[in-house]
């Protein structure tokens, strides 16, 4: 059995995060898909990113919004 997806979005929908169970994600924007990949881990709200380039950032977890780098998104449904 496939597990659902898990997305975050912005309101607008012009970023998305695809955070997958195998601790990889992929960022799009715009029609662009895969405009950065890379690893991630959680501890409690906390996400930790590198992307494939050795960029990092991070985010928090606050209510069921997902806040990274100045940009608030929302679980896709």
């Amino acid at each position: 059995m496939k597990k659902p997806k898990n997305i975050w979005v912005t309101e607008n929908g012009y970023i998305g995060h695809e955070l997958r169970s195998n601790n990889r994600y992929d960022e799009t924007r715009g029609e662009r898909e895969q405009v950065y990949q890379g690893s991630y881990k959680t501890t409690g709200n906390h996400i930790d990113y590198r992307d494939d380039t050795g960029f990092i950032a991070d985010g928090e977890f606050k209510d069921g919004i997902f806040h990274h780098a100045g940009i608030i998104l929302y679980k896709e449904k």
